[in-house]
């Protein structure tokens, strides 16, 4: 199924219609207010598409919930910055909850997750106040109740990603910076041979994350690189993937045994 969930436009002003990859477990009822996994695939806030995500987002659906990927604009499509990257991030939060009722799920159950750059999306829209889209309502929230991050870019400051094109801004879209107590419940996954992401970064990250008396978990991948997850049938995918599994049972989002 795919819905869209926002109009808005280019840097040039021509229009641009957002879209939402949505799947349904087998049988699923309006009624069944099932958990709600929302995933934003990566590339460096420059490309991607939520295709990437499609067996991911099956393998959820065959779990027992919705799952969701959103598109958002991008650099070389729609001539943005990650500002407008973390804006559409947190409107496909708000559409989802606003219909929860046509969807099927549950509001209050809703996970946000990325790989990359959409991990960064997903970070932000848990964390950082602000960089909504204008004119949206703020009534609707875009707080996700629990965040899953794959390699993210959660620091953009000279020690993280990003930090050349976004210069003197980078501290209002930077995670790291906005950390603060009752975030929601995290798992992030990274390798330790990450070249675009420090794993310096995610350590940081967890670090302040305990700190500020949050649940966060770190799974550190040895000899791993950059952008694991997008290639489903790897196994350093299905381990992530599995795991993500068994941190979703741990919140009670699913039951039973991870099925890949």
């Amino acid at each position: 199924q795919r819905l869209v969930f926002k109009a808005t436009t280019d840097s040039a002003g021509a229009p641009v219609q957002l879209h939402l990859n949505v799947f349904e477990p087998v049988g699923h009822k309006k009624t069944d207010k099932t958990p709600v996994f929302v995933f934003f695939y990566g590339g460096g806030w420059n490309s991607g598409n939520p295709n990437v995500l499609s067996e991911h987002c099956a393998y959820f659906a065959s779990r027992g919930i919705v799952a969701i990927a959103p598109e958002y604009r991008v650099k070389n499509r729609e001539g943005t910055t990650p500002f407008e990257c973390v804006a559409d991030g947190k409107s496909a939060i708000r559409y989802v909850r606003a219909h929860a009722a046509e969807l099927g799920i549950d509001p209050n159950r809703l996970v946000a997750a990325g790989t990359s750059a959409g991990g960064h999306v997903a970070a932000s829209a848990a964390i950082i106040p602000g960089l909504d889209e204008k004119g949206e309502d703020l009534k609707v929230s875009s707080v996700p109740n629990a965040l899953v991050l794959y390699n993210p870019v959660v620091d953009t400051s000279p020690e993280g990603f990003g930090n050349k094109r976004l210069q003197d801004r980078w501290r209002e879209i930077s995670p790291l910076q906005h950390v603060h107590a009752n975030q929601a419940q995290t798992i992030i996954f990274h390798g330790d041979a990450d070249k675009t992401v420090p794993l310096a970064n995610v350590v940081a990250f967890e670090k302040a994350m305990k700190a500020a008396g949050n649940r966060c978990e770190l799974v550190v991948f040895p000899g791993v690189g950059h952008g694991f997850v997008p290639k489903f049938a790897t196994p350093t995918a299905q381990d992530a993937l599995r795991q993500t599994d068994k941190f979703l049972a741990s919140l009670g989002y699913l039951q039973g045994e991870p099925t890949l």
